[in-house]
């Protein structure tokens, strides 16, 4: 198979940290990239994903997904493709566990609740807020703010969805401050990392769909992708048991869009004739993506999904009454600061104490969120599932 090795990000070609750090001390035998990986596994932030939501509201089940697992999902599926294209592995695993830490409490409900009560101080854009905790925010270190994470690292997070046009402010600070390019396309880590997530997601929540019975098989097997695969598992496996069955299927998804990953990027790259790292950021297309049949398939899934799991009448209550939470506690703060603990009603003007409270509700739990509703604002009513 063809490497992609001549293009992988190098940690001895890095473009360096925002601050010099003083390398006397016990550093271990790590470059650049690993380092990157160990400052998130080791963060607060990481570490807080563990009880925030991913499809289901964190406190509710213990085998549904959560942004924890969901982030180490994502980076199982990204470090294997970036192992099979001879791109650089570490930068790949660092970015996808690092995706997520700038979600709110209780997900995407939660984020737009918190971005509408701070419209007037420019809002709030998880992808941002994950810059804003990477330089800022998470701070263990003595010399620098932030976790001083390398060029490479931040130039991931910020764009690997692709070139940014019009960054909201946090985003925009953070490139202010070191500077990332943010017109052009990102390192190939980066955009295997973006399309790592969609391919968790997609297929883990077919998996979680299905185990609370908010989806049904009957209706996944109506799409083409999802009742080819299933065939697939019927053939190799007659008589397996239905759960089971629905394991192998959530397995051989994955490995049928890894698949396609691997195949498309390779005939992308082929034909863009990109022979270094600054051309793959300056080329001007996206090189790592889906097959065209692929990529409708996908798109196809994700209609379902929207449709019948994360839009459906089971979980509409959940995240109307989410957004009520999150929404009540910015109400709550923005009334009295002095509610808020040391540190957090800072700000030199009226944008910045707003946003200091979009920090520390961006930083809180979903069963945190929950009891500092129930002791400043009132009682809160999630239904018992989900």
């Amino acid at each position: 198979m063809t490497s992609l090795k001549a293009l992988a990000a190098d940690p001895w070609q890095s473009r360096g940290r925002a601050f010099a750090e003083d390398d006397r001390g016990p550093r271990g035998p790590r470059d650049a990239f690993q380092r990157d990986r160990d400052r998130i596994v080791h963060s607060a932030a990481f570490r807080r994903l563990r009880h925030k939501t991913q499809v289901f509201v964190a406190p509710d089940g213990d085998h549904f997904r959560v942004r924890l697992t969901h982030s180490l999902e994502v980076a199982q599926i990204g470090r294997t493709m970036a192992r099979a294209l001879g791109l650089n592995e570490d930068l790949t695993e660092a970015l996808c566990l690092a995706h997520d830490l700038g979600h709110p409490p209780f997900g995407h409900g939660g984020e737009d609740a918190l971005d509408q009560r701070l419209a007037d101080a420019g809002g709030f854009d998880h992808n941002g807020h994950t810059l804003r905790i990477v330089t800022r925010l998470e701070s263990p270190y003595p010399d620098f703010p932030g976790l001083n994470l390398s060029w490479e690292m931040l130039e991931g997070l910020a764009k690997h969805n692709g070139p940014v046009a019009d960054p909201k402010w946090a985003l925009a600070e953070a490139d202010a401050a070191f500077e990332l390019e943010l017109d052009r396309w990102p390192s190939l880590e980066a955009q295997v990392a973006a399309i790592a997530d969609d391919i968790a997601y997609d297929n883990h929540d077919i998996d979680d769909g299905l185990r609370s019975g908010i989806i049904d098989l009957d209706g996944l097997l109506g799409l083409d992708f999802v009742r080819e695969v299933w065939r697939g598992v019927e053939a190799r496996h007659p008589g397996l048991d239905p759960t089971r069955q629905v394991k192998a299927l959530v397995r051989d998804g994955i490995g049928g869009m890894v698949g396609d990953v691997l195949a498309e990027t390779r005939r992308r790259v082929a034909e863009a004739g990109v022979g270094s790292i600054d051309e793959v950021r300056g080329c001007g297309l996206q090189l790592v993506g889906f097959s065209a049949p692929m990529r409708t398939a996908e798109r196809a899934l994700k209609r379902h999904l929207y449709t019948h799991l994360y839009d459906s009448e089971a979980l509409r209550p959940i995240r109307v009454e989410a957004q009520r939470i999150v929404g009540d506690l910015a109400d709550a703060y923005r009334g009295d600061p002095s509610l808020l603990p040391d540190g957090w009603a800072g700000g030199e003007d009226e944008r910045g104490r707003l946003r200091g409270i979009g920090d520390y509700i961006a930083g809180m739990t979903d069963p945190f969120a929950i009891r500092q509703h129930e002791r400043l604002v009132g009682p809160v009513s999630l239904p018992d599932r989900f």
